[in-house]
């Protein structure tokens, strides 16, 4: 008899497993489509980001190539097909080389919008602080002082790549706003900073000197000189996107 009770015990346990596993099933079934379409998925993108990158190197490298030959229509058009693109290192250098072509033409407002656009596309503050130094220079002898200060200040701050220039920016900025006691504080400051390029300081001792003696008709000359000072990318594309692309030759030609 007990046998029996057992055996019908053991029965309706299996009915209730079964039934169990019939409810769940379908959701074990979603569950398992959903992780496979998810994989599939960032597959699917990862591969088409490949591609992306690859073309959008491809698109720089020949662009750089057609610059130097001094086909520069050919060039503008390449940067702006890599403009477009979803690399946005690629992008973010291609609107910072389109924004120098604007500044050739002396379209200071238009290339502004582009450096904008580079820092705002920018994977990164390597490549988006260049752009944003870009952006400030350009306007250095025609924006008023608050705008600069606004673009320039959180360029200094200690963790940020590029901070040495950008204070040497914004003391040129105060040195054409009148305020000569500040522009020598920052000078200073510069030339005491134990990560400041040789190239750079010795631009501070001579903005000090020319401070120091009052003598004013060198302003035009140490504008015209600071506006050259946004650093080149030296580190190539490929270093800093990823091995998906390659590093090239630079076109430094349109700072």
């Amino acid at each position: 008899m007990t046998d029996l009770f057992e055996e019908v015990e053991e029965q309706l346990r299996s009915d209730r497993y079964q039934a169990l596993a019939r409810k769940a099933l379908p959701w074990l079934l979603a569950v398992a489509a959903a992780a496979l379409i998810a994989a599939l998925a960032y597959w699917g993108w990862d591969a088409w980001r490949t591609r992306a990158v690859a073309q959008a190197s491809e698109q720089y490298q020949a662009a750089g190539e057609a610059f130097i030959a001094g086909d520069v229509a050919k060039a503008r058009q390449l940067w702006t097909d890599v403009s477009k693109s979803q690399a946005a290192g690629y992008k973010s250098l291609a609107l910072m080389q389109l924004g120098a072509l604007q500044l050739r033409e002396n379209k200071t407002d238009e290339a502004v919008k582009l450096f904008d656009q580079a820092a705002e596309a920018a994977p990164d503050e390597l490549i988006g602080d260049t752009a944003r130094l870009k952006s400030a220079f350009a306007l250095l002898d025609t924006a008023p002082y608050k705008d600069l200060e606004a673009r320039l200040t959180p360029l200094t701050k200690q963790d940020r790549p590029y901070r040495v220039q950008a204070r040497e920016a914004l003391a040129v900025a105060k040195l054409m706003a009148g305020d000569t006691a500040g522009a020598r504080g920052d000078f200073t400051v510069i030339q005491q900073m134990l990560d400041a390029p040789e190239g750079v300081r010795e631009r501070a001792r001579a903005a000090t000197a020319l401070i120091d003696s009052g003598s004013a008709k060198a302003l035009p000359a140490v504008v015209k000189a600071a506006k050259a000072l946004p650093p080149p990318m030296v580190v190539p594309p490929g270093a800093v996107l990823g091995p998906q692309g390659p590093a090239q030759p630079q076109a430094n030609g349109p700072q």
